[in-house]
Order: structure tokens, then C-alpha cells, then sequence
């Protein structure tokens, strides 16, 4: 089996619903590092799973929606906290769709999604194309 991991980073800010998120109820800002690894047991005929180049720019793309917004007002975060995890699955399902429109060619077999909000604490999601 084969990974090819890529990184950015997103701003975002939000706000919680829920006693159970104390200060974070109210309007603040995160900022993560997202990493997307894209997983097959297969290269293709240029000897890769996935372009490093290719794969970088969707996730970019993926990105750029949820980049210096507010999540509480985006439609993919509608009637849902948009806790890390639920960011990581928004990403996720994003590029599964990406992957199974052919933008990165075939061999991806699973997508694993980490979103780090600091050094010491991350989500990872995943999910099959």
C-alpha cells in the first residue's frame, strides 16, 4: 500500500452550540494545518499513485471555500457544529468526490484527512473515494 500525503493550512472562524464548549459557544478563530493522504495499492504507468503537484492543488482547492471564513455561515456546516471532526469530514468528502471525478487519476483505494489544531492535539477522518 502506498500514501502520498500533502499539507496546507486553513483560517477559519466559528462558534459552537452546546453548554459541553464553555468560551468556545461564542465567535473565535482556528487556524489548521490540514493534511490529506491518499492511500492505493497500485502506481500508475508513470510509477505514482497520485501526482504530489496534482493532489496538493485539489486540496487547495477544497480549501479555498473554507480559507478566512466564517463557518457559521457556510451552507456545508448548516444545522452542525463545525467541530474538527465535522471540518475533517467536509474536507474528506470533498476530495472523495474529486478523486471519483477523476482528478487524480485511479488509484486511490482510501482518503485519510487530519486536521491539527496544534502541535498537541488532531482529528484524522477517513473515508473510501
Amino acid at each position: 500500500m502506498y500514501t502520498v500525503t500533502v499539507r496546507d493550512r486553513i483560517m477559519v472562524a466559528h462558534s459552537f452550540t452546546g453548554e459541553e464548549f464553555g468560551p468556545a459557544q461564542r465567535l473565535h478563530g482556528a487556524t489548521y494545518v490540514v493534511e490529506a493522504a491518499f492511500r492505493g495499492g497500485a502506481l500508475d504507468g508513470s510509477g505514482v499513485l497520485v501526482d504530489i503537484g496534482r493532489a496538493a492543488a485539489e486540496l487547495r482547492a477544497v480549501l479555498a471555500d473554507l480559507d478566512y471564513r466564517n463557518l457559521d455561515e457556510s451552507a456545508a456546516f448548516a444545522g452542525r457544529n463545525s467541530t474538527t471532526e465535522v471540518v475533517a469530514e467536509v474536507v474528506g468528502d470533498a476530495l472523495a468526490g474529486r478523486v471519483r471525478a477523476g482528478a487524480l487519476g485511479s488509484g486511490v483505494e482510501a482518503i485519510a484527512v487530519t486536521l491539527r489544531e496544534s502541535d498537541i492535539a488532531w482529528v484524522t477522518y477517513e473515508t473510501a473515494p
